[in-house]
């Protein structure tokens, strides 16, 4: 259902009064504090009001609601405009919450944080991010409609609903906003809207120092709907005109749409507006009283909010409650019409997985080949019948991830030419935009009754970094699948080759890293991600190989993240080799070699530190027993996260330097990933530990 706005704007003096109630609330707020970014709240309070108040689908009493409309602030830095319009439309933050803005504790932090605050959507700081997430939303919102009203006219289904997100200059000099529109474009993404906050100011000035494109002319070459709203006489937004280009914005559903606003920052501050000082530093309480002023507000009082204007945006409350209780009627008769749907819908929601899904996942025989990357491959195409919220694909790198989840079925727009094209396929052509993928994967992550995963090489990890960091900021189940993941991959070389990778991603707080050793891990590790999702949720990158590795005997303790592969021939190890993918064979065959020596040795398979830390302590010390001091750790990477395991006495197999081209065997042999210089390792701890 998609709620129509009327198509006059109805806007009285209290309107006005409410939204400069929240333009000296911002003043305040940031004053009060001492620091913050007042400027563009005081200017995009009429944008901002008039979207929570005009013109979305919300319900403050239920933040969480499925049929809500959806609101990014990309630029997350002027936080106090979703603050205060959350305040004054009745969710959960009052007045002293306002106060206490960039406080510690408080529910007002220097920038938006998802599930921190009530009707936040998503953690708005890097610029750029948050364009990308709803980029990420509206593809989401397209998808769960496939799900579960595939039929159900345009407008007519209760998953219809809009995306609405303002973004400013600098979120679109950031190269991931570029890519996340070429791609919203390309799926003529109707449900997504961008308003740009176009007030030409930047904290080194005025924009003219860096960005003087035609922003509207790239868009349109985007493939969007474009419009350009002009200030009113006064400087000001002008409402009407803005209500008018959201209207229109609302009804184009066969492209996305983005209005550019001409705004002056720190309106109508006598002094401050229009200057870079107002983007990000207070005021001072002679400009915040002399706006006061201007204003009609008392110059001697502090977050000062008269009851007639609380009592006028509240009435929020009263709306939303109408538009959910005709949704949940909406919803009421989609569910007697597809009961097998809505059953699906229930289960989704709820983050369950349907009744005997593990029989689906292959189990692969001993003793073969097989890279850990066509391992996930057959995994997911074994796991898409049973779970259709299970969707995803890869940065252009399909047939080498092996991402596809069904050949048969690409999520593209209706008119798209390529065979298996549809609105609601399973199958994501992210293209070659890595970091983009990485943000609209928590867009699709944060909108919610889904399941996404993407693809890339390891290497390319370094490309999505920051948009990883926030989905682990923002614990989102998203499943980043990262493939070639050592030197093995070969002839392509250095620039290909992960060395620091994985170490590197280990360090980002709350990401859980999995590198199988073999198949039966890979199928291990993507049922353990499927059980989290609702329960622990956390991103996961899965680490796998291009080349192939030998199959051992499936172990459920490998979703432990650490496991006696191979024991040793004694009561008690002697030495023990703590290894991670394709090099567990090494340990493997190197233990062979010190067994025949009479050094009896334990093969310790770690797919995953983090699942590993997770387990009770007498569950690690029974894998690592404190008292087995000779230990070697052995991984195709820089050695940093072993030093913790093997301790003083230990040794590590590590790669500290870059790659070369050259085939995967020859790169292992030369840089000392071989059974034998493992096993030299091994005598090395145990000789430090006698000595």
């Amino acid at each position: 259902m998609s709620t129509q706005t009327p198509d006059t704007l109805e806007w009285t003096d209290i309107d006005r009064r409410a939204v400069d109630t929240a333009r000296v609330l911002a003043a305040d707020a940031v004053q009060h504090v001492g620091n913050g970014h007042p400027g563009t709240a005081m200017s995009l309070a009429p944008a901002a009001y008039t979207l929570f108040q005009k013109v979305m689908r919300h319900d403050a009493a239920d933040p969480e609601w499925t049929g809500r409309d959806r609101f990014v602030l990309s630029p997350g830095h002027t936080s106090l405009t979703l603050y205060t319009q959350l305040y004054l439309a009745g969710y959960e933050l009052g007045l002293d919450d306002l106060k206490a803005f960039r406080t510690h504790g408080s529910k007002t932090p220097g920038h938006p944080e998802y599930g921190h605050t009530a009707g936040v959507e998503t953690t708005t700081g890097p610029l750029g991010q948050g364009a990308a997430n709803a980029v990420g939303m509206a593809m989401a919102a397209r998808y769960e409609r496939g799900l579960f009203d595939p039929e159900a006219p345009a407008g007519e289904s209760p998953f219809d609903h809009m995306i609405w997100a303002i973004v400013s200059d600098g979120d679109l000099q950031e190269g991931v906003s570029g890519e996340a529109s070429s791609l919203a474009g390309h799926q003529k993404l109707g449900n997504l809207v961008f308003l740009y906050d176009d007030n030409h100011i930047s904290i080194e000035g005025d924009t003219a120092t860096a960005f003087s494109e035609d922003v509207l002319k790239r868009y349109e070459a985007y493939g969007w709907h474009t419009q350009r709203i002009e200030p009113a006489e006064n400087g000001d937004v002008d409402v009407h005109a803005l209500y008018a280009a959201l209207t229109a914005a609302r009804a184009e559903t066969g492209r996305p749409s983005i209005i550019a606003m001409r705004t002056i920052i720190a309106w109508p501050a006598p002094n401050a507006q229009n200057t870079e000082a107002a983007h990000g530093s207070a005021l001072g309480a002679d400009e915040v009283a002399a706006t006061k002023r201007v204003l009609g507000f008392d110059p001697e009082k502090t977050f000062e909010v008269a009851d007639e204007v609380l009592a006028h945006t509240r009435r929020a409350l009263d709306r939303g409650a109408e538009a959910h209780a005709a949704w949940d009627k909406q919803l009421a008769g989609w569910r007697s019409g597809e009961p097998e749907r809505a059953r699906l819908f229930d289960r989704v929601v709820a983050g369950q997985l349907p009744e005997g899904w593990e029989e689906s996942l292959p189990v692969f025989e001993e003793g073969g080949s097989v890279a850990t990357r066509a391992a996930s491959g057959k995994v997911l195409q074994a796991l898409g019948p049973v779970l259709p919220e299970l969707w995803g694909g890869s940065a252009d790198l399909a047939g080498s991830n092996n991402t596809t989840i069904d050949k048969s079925s690409s999520f593209l727009p209706e008119g798209n030419p390529l065979p298996g094209a549809s609105p609601y396929g399973r199958t994501v052509h992210f293209g070659i935009r890595e970091f983009s993928m990485a943000a609209e994967m928590n867009g699709v992550a944060l909108h919610g009754n889904t399941r996404i995963y993407g693809g890339t090489f390891l290497t390319f990890s370094d490309y999505m970094r920051n948009a990883v960091r926030m989905s682990a900021l923002m614990q989102l189940p998203v499943t980043y699948v990262w493939t070639h993941d050592s030197i093995g991959l070969g002839e392509d070389g250095p620039t290909h080759q992960p060395v620091e990778h994985l170490a590197a991603l280990r360090a980002i707080p709350g990401l859980n890293v999995v590198r199988p050793a073999d198949a039966n891990e890979t199928a291990a590790a993507w049922a353990e991600i499927l059980k989290r999702h609702a329960t622990q949720p956390a991103p996961h990158g899965l680490a796998l190989t291009r080349q192939g590795v030998p199959t051992y005997a499936p172990n459920p303790d490998a979703a432990k993240g650490g496991y006696v592969l191979r024991e040793s021939s004694t009561e008690t190890p002697e030495v023990i080799i703590v290894a991670t993918g394709s090099e567990v064979q090494l340990a493997v065959a190197a233990r062979e070699l010190l067994e025949a020596e009479g050094t009896g040795t334990r093969v310790v398979s770690m797919p995953s530190v983090e699942w590993f830390e997770e387990q009770p302590r007498a569950y690690r010390e029974s894998v690592l027993p404190p008292a087995v001091r000779a230990r070697v750790a052995v991984e195709a990477g820089i050695g940093l996260t072993w030093y913790r395991y093997v301790g003083d006495a230990g040794r590590i197999v590590s790669l500290e330097h870059f790659g070369a081209s050259a085939d995967a065997k020859t790169l292992f042999a030369e840089y000392g990933f071989t059974p034998e210089n493992v096993a030299a390792a091994a005598r090395e701890s145990l000789a430090a530990t006698r000595g």
